[in-house]
């Protein structure tokens, strides 16, 4: 008997899936840059699509809600976030190390999602009650862990001051770093890894053991 050949797809549908995945990407981050601006409580479909340049039904065509796109923006940052911060906390290098590719990185993430950084910044408090953001409440947890645990390390090892307090650096490092998403635009001035040697050297210079 003859066997039956696979469906193939044609050279045709391949840049339509491309260009509708490029179109996806386009209303994401128009929304984000909506919830950022105006709050996720105040935002409608209507608006986003209005900034869209589109018909709040088309956008439909795209999410079934305004929930399902927030869900997906915050996903998609912080699952590149812990990419980059996986990497850091696998390669063994020492606290300090540590601690300046973490920031470095999390600029970086900033250059890249700036206005997600500004939305969960501002909604997760309110978002975390809600099932479908749970995801956020453990990224909170595993970003917490990792921060301690390098603070904690460079005290053991005599790198950062033995009278540190390490929850409240922990606190004004995590604060003083993710408040530039309330300030930084891509493209400006200064690169992501300039601000993060920048910030580093104020931070370093106030935490690190002096010779």
């Amino acid at each position: 008997m003859p066997t039956k050949k696979k469906p193939q797809v044609t050279a045709a549908r391949r840049p339509a899936a491309a260009a509708a995945q490029a179109r996806r990407r386009e209303l994401l981050e128009t929304a984000a840059e909506v919830f950022a601006e105006q709050g996720y409580n105040a935002t409608t479909v209507r608006k986003i699509a209005d900034h869209a340049g589109m018909l709040a039904g088309s956008l439909y065509y795209h999410f079934d809600s305004k929930e399902s796109m927030l869900e997906e923006i915050l996903r998609t940052f912080l699952d590149e976030l812990w990419d980059g911060y996986d990497t850091v906390l696998d390669a063994g290098l020492g606290p300090r190390e540590t601690l300046e590719a973490l920031v470095t990185e999390s600029f970086r993430e900033i250059d890249r999602h700036r206005a997600a950084v500004a939305i969960y910044q501002k909604e997760s408090k309110q978002l975390v009650a809600q099932e479908r953001f749970g995801f956020l409440a453990e990224s909170q947890r595993r970003f917490e862990k990792a921060w301690l645990s390098t603070l904690e390390r460079g005290v053991a090892a005599h790198v950062f001051r033995a009278d540190l307090d390490v929850r409240l650096t922990y606190r004004f490092v995590r604060d003083t770093v993710w408040v530039a998403a309330s300030w930084y635009r891509p493209g400006g001035q200064h690169s992501p890894e300039e601000i993060a040697r920048q910030y580093l050297s104020m931070v370093l210079d106030g935490i690190a053991v002096r010779e």
